[in-house]
């Protein structure tokens, strides 16, 4: 079985070097980049399966590399931050980063989020390989937007296209941002419910504004065109 490929962007070398030991341990195979242009060139040449990006970098930051990455295709990011500020963090999340960790971090909790993203991506693959195999894959027709997993990773990060089909496979009905971040994250605690605004607003940039309705003081709703 293909060692999957993590490139791992912090600019402090002992979390980076204390990262990379531990995901070789889980055998990984990683590569560090210690700036937001050596970033974009190790992804450029290397394609990984994800990223690992701290927000603060020289160079320039993580939102930068982010959007460059995201840009090329949806490979998953797994934002760093040490800012208590949230509003870089959720930025992030609305220009494609799947999921974050706040530092200090546990090494378990980090390859814990990484193998749920990168399971995430094995379970798109193989949908759509079967969806391209045979007539019986599952679509969802959103006016002139088909839904499906074959078609998934190419405009759409893992987050934005779970959290897209969680809503389109029951229309109309209203989800609460704590039912979402549950379906779509695994998360039990509610706390982090910007996240699924930003991601929200990250889906309404691509598609358009008029598929996602928001339900104020309660969550948001697919609504399927009449």
């Amino acid at each position: 079985m293909k060692e999957q490929h993590i490139l791992v962007v912090e600019d402090e070398a002992a979390i980076a070097d204390a990262v990379a030991a531990r995901l070789r341990a889980e055998r990984f195979t990683v590569e560090i980049a210690a700036d937001g242009p050596a970033a974009v060139e190790r992804f450029n040449a290397r394609r990984p399966d994800l990223i690992v990006l701290d927000l603060m970098l020289p160079g320039f930051d993580g939102l930068e590399v982010c959007r460059r990455v995201q840009a090329v295709y949806p490979v998953p990011v797994l934002m760093l931050t040490a800012r208590n500020d949230e509003s870089d963090l959720l930025a992030g999340l609305g220009i494609g980063a799947d999921d974050y960790l706040t530092k200090p971090f546990s090494l378990r909790e980090l390859v814990a989020r990484i193998r749920a993203l990168l399971r995430r991506v094995d379970q798109d693959i193989a949908v759509a390989a079967h969806a391209q195999a045979g007539p019986a894959s599952q679509s969802v027709d959103l006016g002139p937007l088909r839904l499906d997993h074959a078609a998934r990773r190419v405009h759409l990060t893992p987050t934005e296209f779970d959290l897209l089909k969680a809503m389109a496979d029951r229309p109309g009905t209203v989800f609460t941002r704590a039912e979402l971040l549950r379906v779509v994250w695994g998360w039990p605690d509610a706390a982090q419910t910007r996240a699924v605004d930003s991601q929200i607003k990250a889906l309404r940039r691509k598609l358009g504004s008029g598929l996602i309705r928001t339900v104020h003081g309660i969550g948001y709703a697919v609504e399927t065109p009449r």
